[in-house]
């Protein structure tokens, strides 16, 4: 199934008064798998960033002066979407910004059912407990050290990351099918569940031949593919040198 993990970053907190988008990030993952596909784009809000938000995105006046506006963007990034689930984090957020965005060209919005809001997801499986992004990746161990400053890209990329680990949708198809207990739970820290995905590559859970084969289609998605880091630790786990 094919889904799109989405992030933005705006001049402020409120599309109502008058905030805009300056920055969309979209990562493609195929039944949890993320492709390479991205859709990435600065956008010229036509207004003032608000000191808050340079703060926390970086993203200046100048920087996005001869950037393109919304409207010049959408029908890529539109087509791009397509009709699939949308991943967010705190969807509501980042909703009423594109919605907004789209009400301004006399669009359609982006319908609130075709929405998967892994805050939701968080704090259900984590009720009580910090599921900010950054919390999560140290629950997961899910390395974020590039993330000195929010990204509208960056972000959906470890995001795809953080679904993964709170569907059970990574471990269940790299192992093609073991069961969703292996997945951590609640309070599993970072070094359990490093020490988890190394125990299951290494009783070979899945042939030498699916291994084979995903580890090819793993290649075919280039170097930055965030299955690398995975595999790399599963190699290591299991003392099975890499590939040549």
């Amino acid at each position: 199934m094919r889904e799109i993990v989405l992030d933005t970053e705006t001049t402020g907190l409120d599309p109502l008064r008058g905030d805009r988008l300056v920055e969309i990030g979209c990562v493609e993952i195929v039944n949890r798998f993320v492709t390479g596909q991205v859709f990435h784009r600065y956008i010229n809000p036509e207004r003032p960033m608000s000191p808050e938000a340079f703060a926390v995105h970086g993203l200046s006046d100048a920087f996005l002066a001869d950037k393109p506006v919304f409207r010049q963007v959408a029908e890529e990034f539109l087509a791009f979407i397509g009709d699939d689930p949308l991943v967010i984090h705190n969807a509501s957020f980042d909703m009423g910004f594109l919605n907004a965005e789209l009400k301004r060209m006399k669009k359609g919005s982006l319908a609130a059912d075709r929405v998967i809001d892994t805050l939701a997801i968080a704090r259900r499986k984590h009720p009580g407990q910090q599921n900010s992004l950054d919390a999560l990746c140290a629950r997961y161990g899910i390395d974020n050290s590039r993330r000195s400053r929010h990204g509208a890209l960056l972000d959906a990329e470890i995001l795809a990351e953080i679904y993964a680990e709170l569907t059970g949708g990574k471990q269940s198809s790299l192992l093609l099918g073991a069961s969703s207990e292996h997945d951590g739970g609640p309070g599993r820290d970072a070094a359990g569940q490093a020490q988890q995905r190394a125990q299951l590559s290494a009783i070979h859970l899945i042939t030498q031949e699916e291994r084979a084969l995903h580890r090819a289609f793993v290649a075919e998605m280039g170097e930055k593919a965030l299955w690398k880091a995975y595999w790399a630790e599963a190699e290591k786990a299991a003392a099975v040198p890499p590939p040549a």
